[in-house]
C-alpha cells in the first residue's frame, strides 16, 4: 500500500481483490492467501454477513443411507425445471470435499453421542444429509473462517469499506458495449466510511461476494446489509445477470412487528417434527403437499400466504408441543431464548410465524468456475446465478454452493491470475461541486417507498397490475436518486438506495418477462407452467 500526499489517499494495488465477507468471500480468500496479497473489503464487521444468520446448516451426501443421486433428484425437484443438471451434479459431488476443508479450518458440527455427524433433515431432502451446529451453524461457520482470515499475513481486511463501482475500461474513457466478453474488470472504486475517502483499489483479479437483496422487502431474514450491491455493481458495468425473478421468501420467521430484520425460525425445526397450523389449529399444509410442512419452501410459503389470506390472520402457528421438550430446547437453543424472550415457551406454547423475504436465486451469471460475463471478474455465494437452485432453492444448499464455487474460483484465479496486469492509470474518483445532502429524509423516505413496493407488489404473489405499478413507482424513484447521487457527496445510505433500485428493477423486468408460474415466481395472469421452459429434466 502506498500513502500519495497529493491526493490524501492510500493506493491499493492487491493481486486479489474481494468484495464481501460471507462464506464465499472468506473461503475463497484463504484458498488464494497463500499464493499472493488478498484486500477483504466489507462495508460492516466481517462478521456481519448473511452467512452469520443461517440457522439450518450445509447439505452434503456423507451417510451410507444416502447418495449423490438422491441429493441431486432432490435439488432438481425443488429447482422446478429451471436447474442446471451438469452445474447440481459438479456441486453435490464436489460437496463432502468442502466439508472436510470447513472441519480443517476448525468448523464443530454437531455429534450424536457414537461420535457420527448428527445429520439433520429438512424440507424437500429426500435423506438425512444437513450439518448443523444447533441452530446457529452460519455463525459457527463465520466465527471460525473471521479468525482464520484474521490471522493469515497476506490477508488484508478493511472494514467499514463501502465498494460503489467496479473498475473497467468505462473508467479508462474507453467505450464498453454491453455483455462483450472484452469487459475487463481492474478493481474497485472503494469509500471509507468513517473518512468520506473514495479509493482506487486496483486488483488482477476480482470476487464479488455480497450476497442477497433481502431489505428490498420490510419482512426479510436478511441483516439490513443485504442490500445488492455487488449485482447492482456488476449491472451497471454492463455483465449479464440472469433469474433475477426468483426470490425465496422462508416460509417461517417470526411474527414480531416491528423487530428488522426478523428472527429466523429455521426449517430444521420441522424436520425435527413441528407441524405448521393455522388458527383453528389444523395441520394445513397436508391440503397443499403430500409432503405436508417438509414440502419445499416456495410451496410452503403460498400455502401460508393464502391461509394468512383466506382468514384475515396475520400469521400461522409452528408446533412443536407435541415434541419432547428438552430435546427440543437442546436442538434449538437460540429459538428457545428468543422465543421465551417474548413469552413463548416453545415447547409448550405454537409459534407464531410468517413467510419473510430469505434468499434471492438469481444474480449475477457465472460459469462453473465462478467466471462472470467480465474478465478478471468472478462471483460467488448468493450474489451469484451458477444454475443450481433453477427456479427454487433446495434448503441447506446455499452454504454447499459457495463453498463449492469459492473453491472452484480460487482454483481458475490461481492458474491466471499472474496474466493481468494492474492497471495504475485509473483516475481518481471525482466528486467537483458535489455537497452533502440537505435532507437525509429524501433517501430514508425513498428507502422504505422501495421497500414498500417490493412487499406488497413484487412478493410471493405477483400479477401483471402489480408489476406494472411496481415498475411505475420504482422508475420515478431512480429519477429522484439518480439526481441526487449526481450532486452529493456519497453515503452508505445513498449508495445503498442506488443499489437497491437497480437489482429491484432487474427484478421487476425479469418477473414481467417471465410468462408462467415456477417455483418461486407465481403469477395469477399466468397460473401455469410453460413445459417449453424445462432446462434440467
Amino acid at each position: 500500500m502506498i500513502f500519495n500526499e497529493s491526493n490524501r489517499k492510500m493506493d491499493h494495488q492487491y493481486d486479489f481483490l474481494v468484495i464481501g465477507s460471507g462464506l464465499a468471500g472468506l473461503a475463497y480468500a484463504l484458498k488464494v492467501a497463500d499464493f499472493g496479497k488478498v484486500a477483504i473489503i466489507t462495508k460492516a464487521s466481517l462478521s456481519d454477513t448473511n452467512t452469520s444468520y443461517a440457522q439450518g446448516g450445509i447439505a452434503a451426501v456423507t451417510s451410507e443411507v444416502d447418495n449423490f443421486g438422491k441429493h441431486i433428484n432432490d435439488t432438481l425437484i425443488a429447482g422446478d425445471g429451471l436447474c442446471n443438471r451438469k452445474v447440481v451434479e459438479m456441486v453435490v459431488t464436489e460437496g463432502p470435499a468442502q466439508i472436510d476443508q470447513l472441519l480443517k479450518w476448525g468448523t464443530d458440527f454437531d455429534r450424536q453421542t457414537s461420535g457420527k455427524f448428527d445429520l439433520a433433515r429438512e424440507g424437500g431432502h429426500s435423506e438425512s444429509r444437513i450439518f448443523h451446529h444447533k441452530d446457529n451453524t452460519g455463525f459457527e461457520i463465520q466465527k471460525v473462517l473471521t479468525a482464520t482470515v484474521r490471522s493469515h499475513p497476506n490477508i488484508d481486511i478493511f472494514e467499514n469499506f463501502f465498494a460503489i463501482e467496479i473498475l473497467t475500461q468505462h473508467h479508462l474513457g474507453r467505450l464498453v458495449k454491453r455483455y462483450l466478453p472484452d469487459i475487463e474488470c481492474y478493481g474497485a472504486y472503494v469509500l471509507d466510511l468513517k473518512t468520506g475517502i473514495i479509493h482506487e483499489f486496483l486488483s488482477r483479479v476480482t470476487l464479488i461476494a455480497t450476497g442477497g437483496i433481502g431489505n428490498l422487502y420490510h419482512t426479510t431474514t436478511n441483516p439490513l446489509i443485504a442490500t445488492g450491491d455487488g449485482i447492482a455493481m456488476v449491472y451497471r458495468a454492463k455483465g449479464i445477470i440472469d433469474h433475477m425473478e426468483f426470490v425465496q421468501f422462508h416460509p417461517t420467521s417470526l411474527h414480531n412487528p416491528g423487530e428488522r430484520p426478523s428472527f429466523l425460525i429455521t426449517e430444521a425445526m420441522r424436520g425435527h417434527g413441528a407441524i405448521l397450523r393455522n388458527h383453528r389449529g389444523e395441520d394445513f399444509m397436508i391440503r397443499y403437499d403430500k409432503r405436508g410442512s417438509l414440502a419445499p419452501r416456495d410451496i410452503v410459503a403460498r400455502a401460508i400466504d393464502n391461509e394468512m389470506k383466506t382468514s384475515g390472520e396475520e400469521f400461522v402457528l409452528l408446533d412443536g408441543t407435541h415434541l419432547n421438550g428438552e430435546d427440543l430446547r437442546q436442538s434449538f437453543p437460540n429459538i428457545y431464548e428468543k422465543c421465551k424472550s417474548l413469552g413463548i415457551d416453545f415447547t409448550r406454547d405454537m409459534i407464531p410465524v410468517v413467510p419473510a423475504a430469505h434468499f434471492l436465486c438469481g444474480g449475477i451469471k457465472v460459469d462453473t468456475n465462478g467466471c462472470s460475463s467480465i474478465q478478471r471478474l468472478y462471483a460467488a455465494g448468493e450474489c451469484s446465478s451458477t444454475g443450481l437452485h433453477g427456479a427454487n432453492r433446495l434448503a441447506s444448499n446455499s452454504l454447499l454452493e459457495a463453498m463449492v464455487y469459492a473453491n472452484r474460483a480460487a482454483g481458475h484465479s490461481l492458474e491466471n491470475f499472474k496474466k493481468f496486469p494492474i492497471q495504475n492509470n485509473i483516475p481518481v474518483w471525482n466528486d467537483e461541486g458535489t455537497t452533502h445532502p440537505e435532507e437525509m429524509v429524501l433517501i430514508t423516505q425513498n428507502y422504505k417507498e422501495v421497500q414498500q413496493i417490493f412487499s406488497y407488489y413484487v412478493g410471493i404473489v405477483r400479477s401483471n397490475i402489480r408489476l406494472k405499478r411496481a415498475m411505475e413507482r420504482l422508475w420515478i424513484i431512480y429519477n429522484e436518486t439518480e439526481e441526487l447521487f449526481a450532486r452529493s457527496k456519497l453515503s452508505q445510505k445513498l449508495c445503498e438506495l442506488r443499489n437497491m433500485i437497480n437489482a429491484g428493477y432487474l427484478i421487476i423486468k425479469a418477473a414481467q418477462q417471465r410468462k408462467e408460474s415456477r417455483g418461486l415466481h407465481y403469477t395469477l395472469d399466468y397460473p401455469n407452467k410453460n413445459p417449453a421452459n424445462l432446462s434440467d429434466i
